[in-house]
């Protein structure tokens, strides 16, 4: 049985339709940083974008920098904090209980225990 679907057997998006309307890619230049465990990262950019000053190692996640012999130093990780250590940041101890008070008050009146 036949079709009227006009675009059967193609891809759309996959690449212009006429040989004539495909573009060349941009200029690009290679990069090169280390890190301080001499890993290479190499990648391509942008011929007219600026170079970032530093680049996360993809093998270790240290920051890599353009200097092969004065890698940038270690970045300082953050503690892990819980949401709680968030929501205490931006409270008062005074504001939390308030808030609890009004939750609770909410969740009797909901179950008809006011």
């Amino acid at each position: 049985m036949p079709s009227n679907n006009v675009i059967r057997g193609t891809r759309i998006g996959s690449a212009p339709e006429r040989f004539d309307q495909r573009t060349e890619p941009a200029p690009r230049r290679p990069v090169v940083y280390w890190c301080r465990h001499e890993h290479r990262v190499e990648f391509l950019i942008a011929a007219e974008a600026e170079t970032p000053a530093s680049w996360d190692c993809p093998r270790c996640g240290e920051p890599a920098g353009p200097e092969p012999g004065n890698p940038p130093g270690r970045q300082r990780a953050e503690p892990y904090k819980t949401h709680l250590a968030y929501v205490q940041e931006r409270r008062t101890p005074e504001e939390g209980e308030a808030l609890l008070a009004e939750a609770l008050a909410a969740l009797r009146r909901r179950r008809g225990r006011a």
